[in-house]
């Protein structure tokens, strides 16, 4: 259950930060008419992402015992490439994301209604995907029982939430910190995806057996991707929100 509601509220929340700086800025910019264009990609953004999510759960359960395990070995172990992708790009982009996101809506404008449908649904697209590949891999590692799914809606119920304050400035949130500590407890969830998915691949008989083999493969994880958070942390987080 922690697992998928960290995962909800980190996306969920990233995924909130976009939408609303987009339409805070076509909103301050008087470019209103913007408005249905951007709740279009957003929304083909977040179809994209409940469907691909769909497909991954149902390719596995169409697969043989032991394709399966080839399937959630190599899921898993792109998942965990994606989100450590994803975790250091936000950490180095999160204080511009702003100016990046502007830039692209003011290009967005001068194309149109196409411009504007595509900047929104590649902006949430993104973060959607990795969502459902780190969440399908997630859901795997913890089980199928009830308590993920709760984890989950809760999650994603808290992070937009969360984004609709901050966007009606209702609350202020030291970004730079929370994109510390949450990356931080993706990177830990990762580890036991990475862990599970070199037992499946194990099993499938593509990794060499053995368990110290996967604690050696995760402890360099962890200490390769922690690093840089654990000297962030030594240094004072600017306020970006």
């Amino acid at each position: 259950m922690l697992n998928t509601f960290l995962i909800a509220i980190r996306e969920g929340l990233e995924a909130s930060l976009i939408v609303g700086i987009l339409l805070a800025y076509v909103a301050k910019t008087g470019r209103r008419s913007a408005l249905p264009s951007i709740w279009t990609g957003v929304g083909l953004a977040l179809l994209l992402s409940l469907g691909f999510g769909a497909f991954l759960s149902f390719t596995s359960r169409e697969l043989s015992p032991s394709g399966e395990e080839l399937f959630a070995g190599v899921t898993s172990i792109a998942a965990v490439t994606l989100v450590t992708w994803m975790v250091f790009w936000m950490k180095k982009t999160a204080r511009n994301i702003s100016k990046e996101l502007h830039s692209k809506m003011d290009q967005a404008v001068a194309l149109g209604t196409f411009g504007l449908i595509s900047t929104a649904f590649l902006s949430v697209a993104r973060e959607g995907l990795e969502t459902s590949i780190f969440l399908y891999a997630s859901f795997k590692t913890v089980g199928t029982n009830l308590a993920p799914t709760i984890g989950l809606i809760a999650g994603l119920a808290f992070s937009v939430t969360l984004g609709i304050l901050i966007y009606k400035r209702s609350v202020r949130l030291n970004l730079g910190k929370f994109f510390t500590y949450s990356g931080i407890a993706l990177i830990v969830v990762a580890s036991s995806v990475l862990h599970k998915g070199l037992l499946d691949l194990q099993s499938f008989g593509l990794v060499p057996r053995g368990l110290w083999l996967n604690w050696c493969v995760v402890l360099g994880y962890l200490i390769l991707t922690l690093r840089p958070f654990t000297h962030s942390l030594r240094h004072k987080t600017p306020v970006s929100q």
